[in-house]
């Protein structure tokens, strides 16, 4: 979730969510608070997977989401989620983590309008205002989704709502906005009834990622424990396919606070189609044209080789 979890950097991180007691300790730092997007772990630690792989989990909310990637980078965690755009821009900085394991392997991203907006087309959204919330990244996104209907940034207005995304639009402050989830912001407007008129960047010109991946610092993508967790990662989503009902009372044992329409709804969205189901593997043709796409608009400055950015984990 790119627009809700680009903060100002802090090094506070929030209380864990996970710790087990007994096995080889692995720290995982996830992207932003729990979420239905985690359903993977938590079913990892509902079936047994992390207990059987011999390892004692620890996963931890941060209460600012730039902290995890620079944290594994230094080495003071196994692991951390993150965003497969956000990998090209640590990488070119110079932060030594790869991509290791995907967790959802479709992009959830949306454009959004509200149906009392009159916008039911790319075109419509001449003479608009849009919001976004992340500088330079989002604003290539609304310029590429815009060429496809022969338009350009100046035929917007563009207004930083500092991720208010779902206020913005309630308030009439915009038109539309760029950063909301089809399985989150999106169900949480429908629920409203509000009508949400919803724009997915991939079929206007922005190329396929996965949305949520997991990194690890250079020197341990292929450590043994590495692997034990991707498999147990994979053990996971196989059991939210085979008994989905017995992983969400897992989940919500662990997560009480979320039991209620909007993250319930949200669960059922993504489980089972969104998780990746060989977590571990690795589709090189998209991680090259998303590397491609982001140095073409000026958003990296060096296009490395695939093994700079990314690894297939073998369980």
């Amino acid at each position: 979730m790119l627009s809700r979890r680009s903060f100002v950097v802090s090094a506070a991180l929030a209380a864990p969510a996970i710790a087990r007691a007994a096995g080889e300790p692995f720290t995982l730092l996830l992207d932003w608070f729990v979420n239905p997007d985690h359903a993977p772990l938590f079913a990892a630690k509902t079936c047994g997977a992390f207990a059987r792989a011999g390892l004692a989990v620890t996963m931890t909310a941060p209460t600012d989401p730039d902290v995890p990637p620079r944290l594994v980078g230094a080495g003071k965690a196994d692991a951390c989620l993150s965003y497969q755009p956000q990998l090209y821009q640590f990488v070119d900085k110079g932060l030594p983590v790869k991509r290791v394991a995907t967790l959802i392997d479709q992009p959830l991203d949306t454009l959004t309008a509200l149906g009392a907006s009159g916008i039911k087309t790319i075109a419509d959204l001449k003479g608009r205002k849009i919001g976004y919330s992340v500088e330079g990244f989002e604003t290539v996104l609304i310029g590429t989704m815009l060429k496809s209907a022969g338009l350009t940034l100046a035929d917007v207005t563009l207004v930083n709502v500092n991720f208010n995304l779902v206020t913005a639009l309630q308030a009439k402050e915009v038109d539309a906005v760029i950063g909301t989830y089809r399985t989150y912001e999106d169900i949480q407007l429908a629920q409203d009834g509000l009508a949400p008129v919803i724009f997915a960047p991939e079929d206007y010109g922005v190329p396929r990622s996965d949305e949520l991946i997991m990194l690890a610092n250079d020197r341990s993508v292929g450590s043994d424990k590495m692997r034990r967790f991707v498999a147990a990662l994979g053990e996971g989503v196989a059991a939210l396919k085979s008994d989905p009902q017995a992983m969400l009372a897992g989940f919500l044992k662990d997560n009480p606070s979320l039991n209620d329409k909007l993250d319930l709804a949200s669960w059922g969205a993504l489980v089972p189609g969104c998780f990746a189901p060989a977590p571990g593997a690795l589709d090189g043709a998209k991680y090259r044209r998303y590397r491609d796409f982001m140095a073409a608009n000026g958003l990296i400055k060096h296009a490395l080789p695939l093994a700079d950015y990314a690894v297939a984990t073998k369980a």
